[in-house]
């Protein structure tokens, strides 16, 4: 994820970021906020979980912006459109907090990349890149869920796998600050 921000125009402020995601499905995305709130009781966490409809695994991030740039999101739905990828199966087998600057962090249930996600998410960033989509990509892509955000470090342990089969990718508008998402559009991973 970027730390950057763009160049603002004078009296502009960040408001927008957006990102590729894989959503899970209802039944994975019900397990996943159970083991949120297990956890939250279980650690005594008093953050709040983030809710069922924003759990997601970032594929890529493209930035935050002043407002949503028609440009970019244009150069990413021409890039997207040139995907072709199967399904994508996901197991989520351990929990932990991820290390940061900010005081609260991020809580995630995360896994491994097999194939062919770990494919998908290398096609996509080569042909964003190739759109002309400036990106900072961490050098070890992690699938991950983020759970909450809270300032008690949780170490890694493994949990009860959460899995789901991804059918399709999504371009997802956040409102900064706002903890709502928008799906900007859709594509299929077909067989």
């Amino acid at each position: 994820m970027s730390d950057t921000a763009p160049d603002l125009k004078p009296g502009e402020r960040i408001t927008d970021s957006l990102f590729f995601a894989l959503y899970p499905d209802a039944a994975a995305a019900a397990r996943i906020a159970e083991l949120a709130a297990r956890l939250r009781i279980e650690h005594r966490l008093k953050a709040r979980a983030i809710s069922a409809d924003r759990l997601h695994v970032t594929l890529l991030y493209l930035g935050a912006f002043a407002g949503v740039p028609a440009d970019v999101v244009a150069q990413a739905c021409t890039a997207a459109c040139r995907i072709a990828s199967p399904p994508v199966e996901l197991v989520l087998d351990r929990i932990g907090s991820f290390a940061g600057r900010r005081a609260k962090r991020p809580l995630v249930l995360s896994g491994d990349v097999a194939e062919p996600l770990g494919a998908l998410e290398h096609t996509l960033g080569t042909a964003l890149e190739a759109a002309g989509i400036a990106l900072k990509r961490h050098p070890r892509f992690t699938p991950h869920v983020t759970l909450l955000y809270d300032e008690h470090r949780i170490a890694r342990q493994a949990v009860e796998p959460i899995a789901w089969t991804a059918r399709e990718f999504a371009l997802v508008r956040s409102f900064i600050g706002r903890s709502q998402y928008e799906v900007l559009a859709r594509w299929p991973l077909l067989s």
